[in-house]
């Protein structure tokens, strides 16, 4: 009876046990279950781990040992990504305290500067890491282009990539707003009056009455005829929702047609240059395969990696995502750097009475603005539209293989590239000395009709030149890539001293001063 009425209770401790037993091995099973293949300590199950994982399986399971150069890529989409990282996170921590109203925008975002605790800072993170971002996105892009990794299978790519810089210029633009102050206020009335400038062609043809194509480009943007509550929530809805969601979606897009189109571009003999294998990159698999097949049939595919093996290549986990951790804290490390010495602007409160003088766009805009002080149109959508257009039907015609994924690759090389930098420089300097100190054809004959200024100013002039230069070198060179090299580079240059005149050298009434002390006073 004894031995029966014991079993009860041996039965509780055991379960006791096992419960006990259970509770010391959640630590362990819970990274079992996260790892699902076990730990990444081979090469099979690092590659398992990186295909397996919802966040890491756009990566490719190895990485080819150029691609892991940094002279390859400096990292730079690595760093954009790391910008967007970064602005996500503080964008949300400001979306706690900021109020997308006119008459409380301005002083919440002075709550943030001056209460909030480290609301100076995660500000400042904000603002640098917005700007970083179109700068690295922009250095992205020509990096692309100087190493011609826009050629095929990648011509589309090129277009998303395209479309990420326009989403990013837009994310920057619409952040630009909310601040609701004068220097805010004033840049997007500049951008709202270039969306407009279709009327000066509208005007001067007398249908904008009938076609109104300006006017209505400026309703879509700020929801008004003028800059105000309908505009600022517009801007904050397409800030923090609309145009994120777009770049998540084309990120996505881009980095899963890098691994299917063969991974970053190298060149055809980037075996031979890297020379002799390292000892530790053999065995390629160190693991029997775990699976069988039976083979039917050979049929010869046709993407990008039929034809090379693994022995050049490297696992991506540790070896790409160390690289990738790498720049991530690097790009962090910047903004941090400049959010401490380097405060986000925050001028007067908006006050549509008092226009500022200059006013100026976003830095990114002030080449077209310079150029829009002459033609409106063709210098706020013209010249920028052929531009776009240009850029993408570059991969389209560019069908030689010649220097693919080599700085400069291709007919002329670096010479080329330097001999345009010089071209591009001095003409788009010789154009915008003459517009400054002898003033254009306005200013010559104040009758000329205004289609004649719209067709015939220094933006048109320089795009002009610009293409003249690319077809002399494509004749000379024999080669569109050598053309698209001179062009590209034209353009780059022109952007450049644009910019720069744009942001240092114009002052009230958009008047040339060496210096802001020759401004006039008040």
């Amino acid at each position: 009876m004894s031995t029966i009425a014991e079993k009860p209770s041996d039965g509780v401790e055991a379960a006791s046990t096992r419960f006990l037993e259970n509770l010391r091995a959640v630590p362990r099973r819970i990274g079992e279950t996260m790892l699902r293949t076990g730990a990444p300590n081979s090469d099979r199950t690092r590659s398992t781990f990186v295909f397996g994982n919802v966040f890491l399986h756009l990566h490719p399971v190895r990485a080819h040992r150029w691609s892991l150069r940094w002279s390859a890529t400096w990292g730079l989409g690595i760093a954009a990504v790391s910008c967007f990282l970064i602005l996500v996170v503080t964008g949300v921590l400001l979306m706690f305290y900021y109020k997308p109203y006119p008459d409380v925008a301005y002083l919440s975002i002075k709550d943030i500067h001056f209460v909030v605790p480290t609301g100076r800072f995660i500000r400042n993170v904000h603002r640098w890491a917005g700007n970083m971002m179109v700068v690295v996105v922009l250095l992205h892009m020509a990096r692309v282009f100087y190493t011609a990794a826009y050629r095929a299978p990648r011509e589309f790519n090129w277009i998303i990539g395209m479309g990420l810089l326009v989403v990013t210029l837009g994310l920057s633009f619409t952040g630009y707003l909310l601040p609701w102050d004068q220097l805010a206020y004033w840049a997007i009335t500049i951008g709202a009056n270039i969306a407009q400038s279709p009327r000066e062609v509208t005007d001067a043809l007398g249908i904008t009455e009938w076609f109104d194509v300006g006017g209505l480009q400026k309703l879509i943007l700020l929801g008004s005829e003028e800059v105000g509550e309908e505009a600022l929530i517009r801007f904050y809805l397409f800030h923090v929702m609309v145009l994120p969601l777009i770049l998540v979606a084309l990120m996505a897009v881009h980095f899963w047609r890098i691994r299917k189109d063969g991974g970053l571009t190298r060149p055809l003999d980037a075996d031979r240059r890297l020379g002799r294998l390292p000892n530790d990159v053999y065995p390629v698999f160190t693991e029997a395969p775990q699976k069988t097949y039976n083979l039917a049939a050979i049929v010869k595919g046709h993407t990008p990696n039929v034809g090379s093996g693994p022995e050049q290549t490297l696992p991506a986990m540790p070896h790409l995502m160390v690289a990738e951790a790498a720049v991530f804290m690097l790009t962090i490390a910047i903004a941090v750097l400049f959010a401490i010495f380097i405060d986000a602007p925050l001028k007067e409160v908006a006050n549509p009475a008092v226009p500022e003088n200059p006013a100026k766009a976003p830095w990114y805009f002030l080449g077209l603005q310079e150029l829009v002080a002459h033609s409106a149109f063709m210098g706020g959508i013209g010249i920028p539209m052929i531009v776009l257009i240009g850029l993408g039907l570059i991969p389209y015609l560019d069908r030689e293989t010649e220097g693919t994924g080599v700085w400069f690759g291709g007919a002329g090389g670096g010479a080329l590239v330097f001999w345009s930098t010089i071209y591009g420089l001095a003409a788009v300097v010789a154009v915008e000395a003459v517009a400054i100190y002898f003033g254009w054809i306005r200013q010559w004959w104040p009758g000329t009709p205004q289609l004649v200024i719209t067709l015939i100013n220094p933006g048109t002039l320089l795009t002009a030149l610009y293409a003249i230069y690319s077809l002399w070198c494509l004749k000379k060179y024999n080669s569109t890539r050598a053309g698209a090299l001179a062009l590209f580079t034209c353009f780059v240059c022109g952007f450049v001293v644009l910019t720069v005149i744009g942001s240092y050298f114009r002052g009230p009434n958009w008047d040339f001063y060496w210096s802001p002390s020759d401004w006039p006073g008040h």
